[in-house]
This record gives C-alpha cells, sequence and structure tokens, in this order.
C-alpha cells in the first residue's frame, strides 16, 4: 500500500516536464525508423512519461507494483486505448516486444535477486535498433545510506557504478551516459544527495 510519502510523489511528479533521458529516447526513434510503434515505462507512477509517450505516438505499457500508480493512470488514462496498464513488480511483468524501454527512477528498487533476470527480459524483449533509456543508483545516493527510510518507502534498493553498468550492457550501443551528483531537497522537503547514472542506449544485435 502507498504511504503518505509515495503519495506525495505522485502528486508533485504528476505534470512534470519530460526527462533529458526519455526526450532524448524518443528523438532517436524519429516514425519513419520505428519497427514497432510501441513503449514499456517501468514503474509508471502517477503517469508522467505515459503522456509523454503517447503525445510522441506511441503505444504504451505501463506497470508499477503500486496499486495507487495503476490506479492513478487508470482514470487519467482511461478513454486511451492505446495505454495498457498493469500491476506487477520488473520481474512479473510480461514484457511485449517494443522499439523503447524506459526506467527513471524505478529499477533503483529491482531486488538484487531478480536484476540480471530483469535485464534479460528487457533486452529480450526490445527490436534491432530498439531503445533502453534508464537511471540507476549510484551508492553515494542517500536512499544508499542508513539515512533512507525503508519502512517509508520500499525495502530493495539496488545501488551500482559506472564499471559494473557499463559492463551489463557492454552488447549496446551506448549513445549517452551521465553521472548525476547534487545536493537538494526531495518532494517531501527532506536533504538529499542524489547519486545517478542515466544511460541511453540502442539494441544492434539479436
Amino acid at each position: 500500500m502507498a504511504t503518505k510519502e509515495i503519495n506525495q510523489y505522485y502528486d508533485a511528479t504528476a505534470s512534470r516536464e519530460a526527462r533529458v533521458g526519455l526526450a532524448f529516447a524518443v528523438s532517436l526513434l524519429p516514425k519513419s525508423e520505428r519497427n514497432v510503434n510501441v513503449a514499456i515505462d517501468c514503474g509508471c507512477a502517477a503517469g508522467a512519461d505515459i503522456a509523454y509517450l503517447r503525445q510522441h505516438g506511441f503505444s504504451v505499457y505501463g506497470y508499477d507494483v503500486e496499486a495507487e500508480a495503476i490506479a492513478r493512470c487508470t482514470q487519467r488514462f482511461r478513454n486511451d486505448v492505446e495505454v495498457s496498464l498493469t500491476q506487477a513488480s520488473f520481474n512479473s511483468f510480461s514484457y511485449p516486444t517494443a522499439s523503447i524501454v524506459y526506467a527513471d527512477a524505478s529499477l533503483f528498487f529491482c531486488p538484487k535477486s531478480d536484476f540480471d533476470e530483469v535485464v534479460t527480459k528487457i533486452k529480450g524483449c526490445l527490436v534491432v535498433g530498439g531503445i533502453f533509456a534508464a537511471s540507476f543508483l549510484g551508492h553515494r545516493d542517500t536512499m544508499a545510506t542508513s539515512d533512507y527510510d525503508q519502512d517509508v518507502f520500499w525495502s530493495d534498493v539496488l545501488t551500482t557504478d559506472e564499471t559494473a553498468l557499463k559492463a551489463k550492457f557492454a552488447d549496446y550501443e551506448m549513445m549517452k551516459f551521465t553521472e548525476h551528483e547534487s545536493d537538494g531537497l526531495t518532494v517531501q522537503g527532506q536533504p538529499h544527495h542524489w547519486h545517478i547514472f542515466s544511460m541511453v542506449m540502442r539494441k544492434v544485435n539479436h
């Protein structure tokens, strides 16, 4: 069940603009070059990224482990037959064939024991030339420390580093790799140190 803090996050991000990684991923697949006009939003939250992908002509499959996220998106896209929503985890979701898979601030919470299998599923669903855009949590992020309240948010937090990420996706063409590190406040007004790796990759082989 979503906590008050999670609901605050949904409220704050429902109408946010698309992040640079998603906009760049979409720009890499102009309509004339799309093999499949399908996108997957992994951890769809309140649906901001679904809305952006729909604006750019993609049919979107969105999933989230939180029932509240799916309820919000179901209401938001109730009249859009090109949006399919599922309450599921990273590992339980059935990935359709897609030209974009997007995972913004969501794979942070993939259990370590599931990560390799989830990556295999994501790689397997993408068409050749398809784009995987995602962000991953670095070891210096507040969520990777004892200051992170696992009872309020999620109990599983996956951290990694540049070397491990580039090795994991060595079979993909790296289109953009950015390491972000900064201090600021969360949407709940709490101090936070962000340490995030953002990646946009193209599938080049079967």
